[in-house]
């Protein structure tokens, strides 16, 4: 079974969804295979941080800073539920698309598990411990740390490798009828939007995994011959 995952490494809900999702697979039984797709939630983020999350927020959606905070303490009790101690209020806007240029390098280097590895990284570093997830300082050590070869993660950054493939990503999540993110995808037959509770991805695991493998309904039980031979 393979799961695709549309989010971006700045999302609180996509690392909420993260963990819902592992509580699910930690009592799925077979085999499932994630693979994390890129989506930009603000792709005119700028690469140097010039305001917080909460003055960013507030300048959005009105109400300035003190309305962007009140969003983020909402958001921060619902993560704390997960296991998950935000210090979003400390973090800062910033444009992501080094980052996912970096989860296209993992995958091609070292496969879903290794792409895994820096999901993770990356969303810790972002709502943990508030680090630039735009530094190319920050990006190398962060990758290289989960096992990646830091000289090819600064010649990545230094170019354009892998922009085509975050564009693609893009193009692919608005086809599938994303809007938003979290947005999974399971072997390409089942859609899940938004952070959904973890018995919502056991159900759907479930249903993927029978429609994937069913059960032969045997039919009539007449005379015949077994692996002893046969009774006449």
């Amino acid at each position: 079974m393979r799961i695709e995952i549309w989010s971006d490494v700045v999302c609180p809900w996509c690392y909420i969804g993260k963990r819902r999702l592992e509580t699910a697979l930690s009592t799925f039984e077979h085999p499932v295979e994630v693979v994390w797709r890129s989506f930009q939630l603000d792709p005119a983020a700028p690469v140097v941080p010039v305001e917080s999350v909460a003055e960013s927020l507030g300048r959005k959606y009105g109400g300035g800073p003190e309305a962007g905070k009140a969003m983020i303490d909402r958001v921060e009790a619902v993560a704390a539920e997960e296991g998950l101690l935000f210090r979003h209020h400390a973090a800062l806007r910033a444009n992501t698309v080094d980052a996912h240029r970096v989860l296209h390098l993992a995958l091609e280097t070292g496969g879903p598990e290794l792409q895994g590895r820096l999901k993770e990284a990356l969303l810790s570093a972002y709502f943990v411990g508030t680090e630039n997830v735009a530094d190319h300082a920050t990006l190398t050590r962060l990758a290289a740390g989960v096992g990646l070869d830091a000289e090819r993660v600064a010649q990545v950054l230094a170019g354009a490798e892998y922009a085509d493939a975050v564009e693609a990503d893009a193009r692919e999540a608005a086809a599938l009828g994303a809007t938003g993110v979290p947005f999974y995808v399971i072997d390409r037959k089942y859609g899940i939007s938004g952070a959904q509770p973890a018995e919502v991805f056991t159900d759907v695991l479930e249903k993927a995994w029978a429609d994937a493998h069913p059960v032969l309904e045997v039919v009539g039980d007449a005379d015949a011959c077994g692996p002893d031979g046969c009774a006449v």
